[in-house]
């Protein structure tokens, strides 16, 4: 008896394990191809700030020698279209949320997604280039998940609206032994860190705010009460189970005689 509570306290049902559940669990009789519910996503607008790192290309028709953003020149059939692939690849955005150009001095891009930081550079460059286009990327969006995931680690996104479930997969998704209910969040925002704890078994979070993952989030996967069973005691039953025989039979022989 005591052995059978053991074993069916070891176990993780499937409401423990199933992701976003809407009382759909091992539920008989639901309707295929047939769409149930709809959720309106809010839009996701990640703010530039201090040191993030971004990319930035300028081209325009502009000559070389009069182009003041671009470090070098790649030539396209009879237009001369000068490339930011030099000075300003990479660029850090410094404490007061700037970056430095040639001439124009500091530009300040923090407080601003990347589209209104292509907006903002593209009306300055119309200043000093001919027909410009400016591109912005954010090349260091990363995000680190430790705890009870199948390969812990930091992960570089190439995209920066990628969902919490998106971010797990690509560590190799959580293991049977992770508390989904009970995910910790640790968010960077300016000078102060947030501590969130996020339930991914609720369908409901899909209209979290924390549904996307942000640059520099750490995600902490704790694991479920049953983990010491399953993970120690449940791999050295055998062991002990006849560690026990060996005993019993050791009685008995002394017993005996």
């Amino acid at each position: 008896f005591a052995g059978a509570v053991l074993f069916l306290g070891s176990c993780v049902s499937n409401k423990q394990y199933v992701y976003l559940q809407k009382d759909d669990v091992n539920k008989k009789g639901l309707p295929k191809d047939t769409i149930l519910r709809t959720y309106a996503i809010d839009t996701f607008d990640y703010k530039i700030q201090s040191n993030d790192v971004v990319s930035i290309q300028f081209k325009s028709l502009t000559d070389k020698e009069y182009d003041i953003f671009s470090g070098g020149a790649q030539q396209n059939g009879n237009l001369n279209l000068t490339s930011g692939s030099g000075l300003l690849m990479g660029e850090l955005v410094d404490e007061l949320g700037e970056i430095p150009f040639p001439v124009v001095g500091k530009v300040k891009i923090a407080g601003l997604n990347v589209f209104e930081a292509q907006e903002k550079l593209q009306s300055l460059a119309e200043q000093y280039l001919q027909s410009p286009v400016v591109k912005v990327r954010l090349i260091n969006y990363r995000i680190t998940i430790l705890g009870e995931v199948n390969r812990e680690g930091s992960v570089t996104l190439f995209n920066n609206r990628v969902n919490m479930m998106e971010a797990i997969g690509l560590v190799g998704g959580l293991t049977d032994l992770s508390d989904k209910a009970n995910i910790k969040l640790i968010r960077q925002r300016g000078t102060e860190t947030e501590i969130v704890y996020v339930n991914l078994l609720d369908e409901n979070f899909i209209h979290s705010p924390y549904y996307y993952v942000y640059q520099n989030d750490v995600l902490i996967i704790p694991a479920l009460r049953q983990r010491p069973f399953r993970k120690y005691f449940g791999q050295n039953l055998a062991l002990i189970a006849s560690s026990v025989s060996i005993l019993l039979l050791s009685i008995n022989l002394i017993n005996s005689n």
